[in-house]
């Protein structure tokens, strides 16, 4: 048993270590040996794992909108804790193990009691609501985007206080003392003492992805988008004090994190096992990590079919070309050259892995364009920047735009203009003939904005976790809902604009055809979530990729296929 795709939860307890993964598992390991003994499913991505303290029980939170409860060592489903409306990010037992809390992208917070009975729905973040963490057996924190930690009381069904912090906060934990502890987008650990406004203490260049309190309260690790993992100490009272701190591997996915008995750290990473961290000598075991076969991204260029994902090989009709060696997230081409990049930060030439420059934070997405009869090249950052490369000859960066504080999940273009879609739900047009901002639609989504894509010239779309097709046209703006009972993934269009097509996480895909206003019949594709689309001049249809590593055709009407070509 191990995984096929990204972990992104890791708990440890006693002889055991779970893990949660994007291929839909749960799986349960020895901890002394890692040796797998039991494997449970969910009915999507599963993002987090946490054990009861009397550790008998797993509970798990996913994208299928449920939490379950499993009895350890075998695994068995004890309860399912459902009700929430998107994605559950994280589920936590109270520390008497007689309440179970969660939290999800639909903004609400829940409480339920062993049995899988919700006792509350509390409303009141207004964000998407990422990470919790019990306080006493009556109150617990959540952390959200929206720049607050809140205190709930889970017995009155209630919230006690909002303590803002100022920006996005992905994690959170509480010291025994009582503390609450949270780490922010600015790479910061904030601390809370007595209920009086934090203290900060710089951590990482970069946001701060996960952050985790060992059980007994000594110790505290953090993981970056810098890339980095760091070792503290908690001193009763105190501020955290660095211990180690050390460059994650290519293979680390920098999202989940756990004590284990033995002082070492487990670590998420993209696939197959979990890692381990050791702070008193640095090292790292990596000893059955294999990054799986998910495409993040596909491009069809002279009837040449190329894909690349988590495990940073370039792959032509299947067959591997070139080996970038880490987790890709996008694929364009721009001035007659492939670029990628990803998880370090990193522009590649994806035909020779040459690393042409670096940043401080993960690359989402990329786009080309033409100013002044230059070629260019756009990449979105995790951290709201657009990247700016020349292609005359090397590329050179020669201008960064900051539109966002939070991740740029897509861009198009179309003549002068770069359009933009972001995690926090806005979008952005730039005139880049200037370089500046030219229009700006602050919530056009009411969840995150995942994909976007030129129209020809008649404008661009975008699409998101709220699964609304949303038309930027010269003409004015359209909404559409989308047939996918899943929050959308991605998208591309025609050339002439006319049909787009979108994927959704629950591997669904629909044509819209804008000629009629209306969408052709859904249909479900894949198993695995369809993670990118693309335009195929070979065979006038789309194309689309998906989370298992298959390529799938999408046709579309002939006659209108024999139209775009003509």
């Amino acid at each position: 048993m191990f995984h096929i795709g990204p972990i992104a939860g890791v708990a440890a307890h006693g002889p055991w270590v779970a893990s949660a993964g994007y291929d839909n598992r749960l799986i349960l390991w020895e901890a002394t040996t890692r040796q797998a003994v039991a494997r449970a499913t969910h009915d999507h991505l599963v993002n987090a794992c946490d054990f009861s303290h009397d550790g008998q029980w797993l509970i798990s939170a996913s994208s299928d909108y449920s939490a379950r409860i499993w009895s350890v060592p075998d695994l068995r489903l004890h309860a399912v804790l459902g009700g929430h409306g998107d994605d559950v990010d994280m589920a936590g037992f109270s520390p008497d193990d007689r309440l179970v809390a969660t939290c999800a992208l639909d903004r609400i917070v829940r409480v339920f009691d062993r049995l899988g009975r919700c006792l509350h729905a509390m409303a009141g973040h207004t964000g998407n609501v990422l990470a919790l963490a019990w306080i006493d057996a009556t109150r617990f924190v959540t952390t959200s985007v929206d720049g607050t930690l809140r205190e709930w009381d889970a017995i009155a069904g209630k919230a006690l206080r909002v303590i803002p912090i100022g920006m996005r906060t992905d994690c959170v934990a509480i010291a025994p003392d009582g503390r609450i502890i949270a780490g922010d987008d600015a790479g910061r650990i904030a601390v809370s003492i007595s209920g009086g406004d934090p203290e900060f203490v710089a951590a990482h260049a970069a946001g701060i992805k996960k952050l985790v309190l060992s059980r007994d309260g000594s110790r505290l690790v953090t993981l970056g988008y810098d890339r980095a993992i760091a070792v503290w100490s908690m001193a009763p009272g105190g501020l955290p004090e660095l211990v180690a701190r050390r460059e994650v591997p290519a293979l680390i996915w920098a999202r989940a994190a756990a004590f284990c008995a033995d002082g070492r750290v487990a670590v998420g990473t993209f696939g197959g096992t979990y890692a381990l961290f050791d702070p008193a000598t640095g090292d790292w075991d990596m000893s059955g990590v294999v990054a799986g076969d998910a495409i993040n991204a596909a491009t069809e260029i002279a009837g040449q079919v190329l894909t690349i994902g988590d495990a940073g090989v370039l792959r032509s009709h299947g067959e591997a070309v070139a080996t970038i060696g880490s987790l890709c997230n996008f694929l364009t081409q721009a001035g007659g050259r492939l670029f990628t990049g990803g998880h370090l930060g990193e522009v590649y030439d994806a035909r020779t892995g040459g690393v042409l420059h670096r940043h401080h934070s993960p690359l989402n997405c990329a786009v080309g364009f033409v100013r002044g009869g230059i070629d260019h090249l756009a990449v979105g950052t995790y951290t709201g920047e657009i990247l700016i490369f020349a292609l005359a000859g090397r590329a050179t960066l020669v201008r960064t735009l900051r539109p966002y504080a939070n991740a740029v999940k897509a861009l198009a273009a179309c003549g002068d203009l770069l359009f933009s879609v972001c995690a926090n739900t806005d979008v952005a047009w730039h005139d880049m003939t200037v370089g500046r901002e030219v229009r700006r639609v602050a919530r056009a989504h009411t969840r995150i904005a995942n994909a976007a894509c030129a129209l020809g010239a008649s404008g661009f779309a975008s699409v998101g976790r709220d699964r609304m097709l949303r038309l930027w046209l010269a003409n004015g703006d359209i909404a559409v809902e989308t047939p996918h009972p899943n929050s959308v993934k991605c998208m591309a269009a025609s050339p002439d604009g006319r049909w787009i097509v979108s994927g959704s996480y629950g591997g669904t895909v629909a044509v819209f055809d804008r000629a009629t206003m209306a969408f052709a019949p859904m249909r479900r594709i894949a198993k695995a979530g369809i993670s990118a689309l693309c335009w195929s001049e070979r065979t006038g249809g789309f194309l689309a990729a998906d989370y298992a590593g298959d390529v799938h055709p999408i046709a579309v009407l002939a006659a209108t296929a024999q139209r775009i070509a003509a």
